[in-house]
């Protein structure tokens, strides 16, 4: 039994990369059943943050590494970072007036419960991939980059797409000054990638607020969107209580955005 435990500790200094977390089920499936799990953490291999829940006990445990764990160690399902938070991580943090308190994640089945107990200073926020768009994940929609001293590839949308997964939190979630300050630093925006989007796009609220914010900077990339094979469907859409409505895209903004910035 000891020389089992040995090797199945050695293999798994192997296979659990440090500063990665992984689940019970993943032990199973490497051969290490639960009184076993319990006897690594009473001798200090493993450490629990969460019940069923386990890491090495080296470093403290921020949320990339939690979600470098899901998209690398625990395949059930995949999920890629989005939104705000994918859109602070690619240079657009100073058009985002607060600190990251959410994590938005983007997948097509819920993350495992586990994941909303961790003791982090960010919460996380699960949104269903398909209802935003048709195909998941979209061509040219998602990017990867290397995150941490290990250079832990970290799934994200890209900003065109993290743009759209932002404009859909509006009004409740996020705030029309910010959604036009990004606008505003869009000049790099993919006209390609965002014609393939928006065309995928299931929600005509997006749509058009896309739409109403590119009108209002302008950015060299515009003229080369076909607006014509772009569903923006009809009649108004009543966004924002005693806001304005703006005549060409027929939904209510706030009254105080300026319509020329």
């Amino acid at each position: 039994m000891a020389e089992q435990s040995a090797s199945l500790l050695n293999q798994l200094a192997k296979d659990l990369p440090e500063g990665l977390v992984v689940d019970a089920a993943w032990l199973d499936e490497h051969g290490i059943a639960s009184n076993l799990r319990a006897y690594y953490v009473r001798a200090g291999w493993l450490e629990q943050p969460v019940r069923g829940v386990y890491k090495k006990p080296r470093g403290e445990l921020r949320w990339q590494q939690v979600v470098i764990s899901l998209q690398t160690l625990l395949l059930r399902s995949a999920f890629i970072v989005g939104g705000r938070t994918a859109l602070e991580l690619q240079g657009f943090a100073h058009y985002l007036a607060q600190e990251t308190k959410a994590v938005y994640l983007y997948g097509r089945e819920k993350p495992p419960t586990w994941l909303q107990k961790l003791d982090l200073p960010q919460r996380f926020v699960y949104r269903n991939s398909t209802a935003l768009f048709r195909n998941d994940p979209v061509a040219y929609g998602i990017d990867s980059l290397r995150w941490g001293q290990w250079d832990w590839p970290l799934t994200l949308s890209r900003p065109e797409r993290a743009y759209l997964e932002m404009l859909d939190e509006l009004p409740r979630h996020e705030s029309f000054h910010q959604a036009d300050m990004i606008m505003q630093g869009a000049a790099n925006f993919s006209p390609r990638r965002l014609q393939k989007l928006l065309v995928d796009c299931r929600s005509i609220k997006v749509k058009r607020l896309f739409f109403f914010f590119a009108d209002r900077h302008r950015h060299a990339w515009l003229k080369h969107l076909d607006k014509a094979v772009i569903d923006l469907g009809k009649g108004k859409r009543a966004l924002v209580p005693g806001g304005r409505l703006d005549p060409v895209y027929l939904i209510t903004v706030p009254g105080d955005l300026d319509a020329v910035s």
